[in-house]
This record gives C-alpha cells, structure tokens and sequence, in this order.
C-alpha cells in the first residue's frame, strides 16, 4: 500500500503532464484577450503537473508550487486550461490530508494567489466578474477534501468502536469460559477432598482412591484452562474444543466426586457447530456443577437429543422435593440460593443459549430436585 500510493500519485502527475502539453492551446483558441501559450507557459503547466507526484507526502508544499505556477500563468495573461486542475487537485488533498485548519489558511493563501490574475494580467483582466470563477477552483475542492476526510476519519472512528466491541465480547467469553473450567474443577475437588477427609482416620486405604480422583480432576481442569488461556496469548481464531461428545468423561470426573452422572442420548449424534456444541457442554457442565455443590447426596441425569434443526440439552437431579428442608429456590434463584443476577450460574447459561437463539429453562421439579433445560437451533443437513 506505500509503494502504491506513490506510484499512482506519479502516474498522475504524469497524464496532467500530457493533458496540459496538448490541451492548453486548444482551451485559449476560443478565448480573445488572452496570450498564445509560449515556452514559459508550458514549463509552468508542466511545473504544476509534476508537483503531483508528491502530493500526499507534502501536501502543502505541492499547493505551493501548483498555486504559485497557476498564479504566474494567469498572471502572463495566458487562457485558463488544464492548469487549473493541476490545482484543483493540489488543494482537494490538502483538505482531505491535513487539519482544517492548517488546510483552510493554505488554500486561503492560493485562494490569494490565483485571484492576482483577475486585476493584474498581461492579458485582459476580468475584474471583479472574475472573482467567483477564479475562487470556484479553490473553494469547491477543499469543500470536498474536507468531506472526504470528515467521512474518512467517521470509518475509521466506527471502525475502532467496532474493534473494541469485538474485543470486549472475547473478554467476556473468555472470563465466562474460565469461569465453568475453575467452577466446575474446583467444586469436584473440593467434594473429593471431604470424601477423603472423611475416610482418612477409618479407611485410609479407600482415601487413596479420592486423592487419586483429586489429582486426575486437578490436571484435566489445568488442561482445559490452558487451552482458554492459550486463546488470549495468541489472539488467534483457535478456540477451546470441549463438546457434547466429552460428555462421558464429565460423567467420569463427578462419578469419582460422589455424584452418579446418567447420560442419554436420543436421536443420532453428529457433528455441531462449534458454538452450539460448545454451549451444550457449558450447560450440562454448569447445571452438573450446581447439583454437585447444593444437591446433597443426589444422582443426576443428563439428556440429549439430536434433531434435524436443533439440540436439547436436559438434566436433572434427585434432590429434594419444593419446600422440604435443603430444597433449591424457584427460577428467580440460582441453585443453592445465590441471586440469578451475578452473571454466572444459571444467568449465565440462559446468556450463552439466548446469544445462539436458543430458550433455555431452569427450575424445581414436583417430584423433587431441579431441572435445567435448553434448546439449541441448528441448521437442517441437507
């Protein structure tokens, strides 16, 4: 893109070159009063021409030259022509590539300049019928350039704003991710550790077996941290894989926290988007997480069905009935009583299902124990 601009901007300068070499005497041919064009009125044509091929790396220094040269042209009386485009030009990117003002007290200097001719000529003089023809060729290109950076500078300004939402929306998806691997690694080991706790003084060949649930939970949540975290380092397209098909090991990991994890599957599995598999997994994961921490000594059951526009995803547990004595709240509260509003959760999980379009279901049962429901859409396979 450097080397482009100039190569343009020479290429430029170069055709107002020819455009000025063979059309500046045809524009005075109709035009009495005027001077014929003679060797010092070519070599300012093609001052002013040339002057362009650096434009936008000094700006101001090519309107001096071109406004001076188109100056000195009319000033000898000769027929305005192709010059004037030469200066058209100049002052458009002055306005379009510096300050206002800097840009306005330029052009105002060529606006000065170029107006000499209309009362000092060597030609007839226009007078002051002269004046808005004249000012027409500097006024209305920085009126444009001024627009065009304005409009420039508006993309560029919208541009950022976007940048930044983009970024603010990865912030965010990343601390939620971080939050169900730390939450959910953190609840199976705290339960594996009481159970160790609690079998150490009597059966401390059977804490072995927590501990070593322990250990394996530990490296597996270090893991799939690392992966989240891996996705900031980078600032690649690459994202953490957990899907619905690592629900078995999920499974695995509580079965060793003291949570009995039944999975079922209905309809036939397939490949998912990564969002919506990802998403499915949060949910089973963050609902398996609430119920290992506030569900007592409950089993859980997860279900999954596959259909040809969309995936549910349900589980529920056994703990106890509405109203009995460690019951969960209603929908209004997420598991365990904490409020719904603290972005994580169940608040959490309807945000993740409602951002793919999805609807998403959480609350007591009648017969016992809570329930967490979603529905993810998916595109119909052809």
């Amino acid at each position: 893109m450097r080397l482009r601009s100039p190569l343009f901007d020479l290429g430029l300068a170069l055709l107002m070159v020819l455009f000025g070499l063979f059309g500046t005497a045809p524009a005075g041919a109709d035009q009495p009063g005027t001077v014929p064009p003679d060797g010092r009125a070519y070599a300012l044509v093609v001052t002013a021409a040339l002057a362009l091929a650096a434009r936008r790396r000094w700006p101001l220094a090519t309107l001096a030259v071109t406004a001076g040269a188109t100056s000195a042209f009319l000033v000898l009386g000769h027929a305005p022509g192709p010059i004037l485009i030469s200066l058209f030009i100049a002052v458009y990117t002055v306005a379009a590539y510096r300050p206002v003002r800097p840009a306005a007290v330029a052009a105002g200097a060529a606006l000065v300049a170029v107006l000499t001719h209309v009362f000092v000529s060597a030609g007839t003089t226009a007078g002051l019928a002269g004046v808005g023809p004249g000012a027409a060729w500097v006024v209305v290109p920085f009126a444009v350039g001024v627009t065009v950076r304005v409009n420039r500078e508006a993309t560029a300004r919208n541009r950022a704003e976007q940048s930044r939402k983009l970024a603010d929306e990865e912030r965010l998806r990343i601390a939620q991710e971080v939050h169900d691997v730390v939450g959910h690694g953190l609840a199976a080991i705290y339960m594996q550790a009481e159970i160790a706790l609690h079998l150490l003084p009597r059966r401390p060949e059977q804490a072995e077996t927590a501990l070593t649930a322990i250990s394996r939970t530990s490296r597996e949540a270090l893991d799939e941290l690392r992966v989240t975290l891996a996705v900031v380092r980078r600032g690649d397209d690459r994202r953490p894989t957990p899907g619905l098909g690592q629900l078995d090991q999920l499974r695995d990991r509580l079965a060793g926290a003291g949570l009995p994890v039944t999975v079922e599957v209905t309809g036939e599995p397939r490949d998912l988007p990564t969002a919506v598999d990802l998403a499915g997994y949060r949910v089973a994961q963050e609902s398996l997480t609430n119920v290992l921490r506030h569900a007592g000594s409950a089993t859980a059951t997860v279900r999954i069905g596959y259909a040809p526009t969309e995936v549910t995803v349900e589980v529920t547990d056994t703990g106890p009935r509405p109203g009995a004595a460690g019951a969960r709240p209603g929908p209004v509260s997420r598991p365990g009583g904490a409020p719904a509003t603290d972005g994580h959760g169940l608040a959490g999980m309807r945000e993740r299902v409602a951002a793919l379009g999805g609807e998403f279901a959480a609350g007591p049962r009648p017969e016992g124990g809570f329930r967490v429901y979603a529905r993810l859409p998916v595109e119909a396979r052809s």
